[in-house]
Order: C-alpha cells, then structure tokens, then sequence
C-alpha cells in the first residue's frame, strides 16, 4: 500500500475516530477520573460505596433488562416469523408505531394504564374482574417496568428481526412448505437458525438500552429500593451532590454495556468471516 493511499485511508478514518472519542471515550475517561477522588483525594472509597450502597441495584437492572430482552426477543422471534411467512402489512405497522413514541411518553401512558385506580383496572372492574375498593396493580415495581420496556422495545426488535428473517432466500420457506412444515416448523428450524447473528445484534441494541432506561424507572418504579442504576445516578446528583459515587456507578454502567458491546462486535466479526 503506497504513502498516499495510507494518508487518503487516515483521512478517511480520522474523522469517525474523532467523533467516537469525542462523544463516548472522553466522557468514560472523565467519569472514571472522577469517580477515583473522593474529597479531592485518590481513594477508592467511591466504588466501595457503590459495592456496599448499591450492589443490589445493579443486580436489579441487570434482572430487569435481562427478562425484558429474553422476552421481546422470545415475542419477536415468533411474531416476525408469522409476520415473514404471512405477510401482513397493517399488523407490522401497528407493533412499529412504539419506535415513534418516547420514553417519557410510554412511562405515563403505562402509569395511567396500569396504576391501582387506572384504565385497565376500571375497565375489569365493569365486568366483576376487579373490585376497585381494593385494585391490583403492577405499575409500581419491577413488573410495570418491565412491561414498558418490553412493549417499548419489541417494535425496535420486530424492525431488526423481521429485517433479518426477511434476508432469508424465500427457496428454503418454499422448500419447507413442499415438506409438509408448519410455520412453526418454518420458524424453529429455518427463520431462527439462519439469523442467529442478527438476534445477537438486536439483543446488543436492546440490552445496552434498557440498562440506560431512566424516565421509565422513574414514572413506573416504586421510589424504594431497590431502583434501577440510573435513578441511583440521578439522585445521588441531584439529592446529595455526591459526583464520585454518581461516576463511579456511571462506570460501572458503562463497562456493563461494554462487555456486551465486545460481545456483539465478536458476533459480527465471526458472522464477516
């Protein structure tokens, strides 16, 4: 490769480079040196707090995000194979319309659908389901949380997946057919295996998100520990002005979702090789 063509390709990359270490690299290294002084001293005294203070909490998160991904993508996978097999335009827009609609937005909506004297409760209670002296409710707890995430996400996995299923040569499905498979067959034994690497992608995607997840937590969540980390973030800010352990938790948020980014990029690597 000549000196020009390697200059050409650097000027090429630096640009991309920059921005990626301007919006994701500065900021980490910035909350990691912050998150190691603790009265204007090296100490790690900030990650001890974390441990001690909020060790459930991240396991909270953890739990949350992980049964909200294994259900969108459980839901996801079934419901874009139908989808794939019998095409159905108006249905896959209807589970798209989500991607256009906040965070914040969902948050409420679910509140108000799912509180103790809400929509879903009154409406039970007009056919003797729910007796509204004494309502059920799953808006204020890990449930309610999850709901919205998993509502939220799955237009985001039905756009991913629907998209891989569809990279599917539509010989294979015509083949099947000719065999006798039902969709499910279709499904488990062509749609799924031949897009496994793009249901690792679009778990990536929704995992990292969901770890990130804040208004939803905040509306839906019950106010008491344990909470989701980035409520722990917000308020150790904005309550107590205690930024070491607030960075601290914003590291470990970060190599948290690092870890599955390095999991997706082996993903992609070995699905180009």
């Amino acid at each position: 490769m000549g000196l020009s063509l390697r200059l050409a390709c650097l000027a090429i990359a630096l640009p991309p480079l920059a921005i990626v270490g301007w919006l994701f690299l500065l900021p980490f290294l910035s909350s990691a040196y912050l998150s190691l002084l603790r009265e204007d001293q090296w100490s790690l005294r900030n990650y001890y707090l974390v441990w001690r203070l909020y060790r459930y909490d991240i396991l909270y998160t953890l739990w949350i995000a992980f049964f909200s991904l294994v259900a969108v993508l459980v839901i996801a996978v079934f419901l874009c194979g139908y989808l794939r097999i019998h095409i159905n335009k108006p249905v896959e827009f209807l589970f798209k319309i989500p991607l256009f609609i906040p965070f914040v937005v969902v948050g409420h909506a679910m509140r108000v659908l799912l509180a103790p004297k809400g929509t879903l409760n009154a409406v039970l209670s007009q056919i003797g389901l729910v007796n509204m002296n004494d309502p059920p409710s799953i808006a204020f707890g890990w449930i309610g949380i999850a709901v919205c995430l998993i509502w939220k996400n799955l237009a985001l996995a039905v756009l991913l997946v629907l998209g891989a299923y569809r990279s599917v040569d539509e010989t294979f499905l015509e083949a099947a057919r000719n065999f006798g498979a039902s969709t499910f067959r279709q499904i488990k034994d062509i749609l799924l295996p031949m897009s496994k690497a793009s249901l690792v992608v679009a778990g990536a995607f929704m995992f990292t998100s969901m770890l990130a997840s804040f208004s939803v937590p905040l509306m839906i969540g019950s106010g008491e520990p344990p909470q989701m980390v980035m409520i722990d973030v917000f308020y150790r800010i904005n309550y107590q002005m205690d930024y070491g352990t607030a960075n601290a938790l914003g590291v470990v948020s970060y190599l948290l979702a690092m870890g599955v980014a390095g999991y997706y990029l082996r993903t992609i690597t070995q699905k180009g090789t």
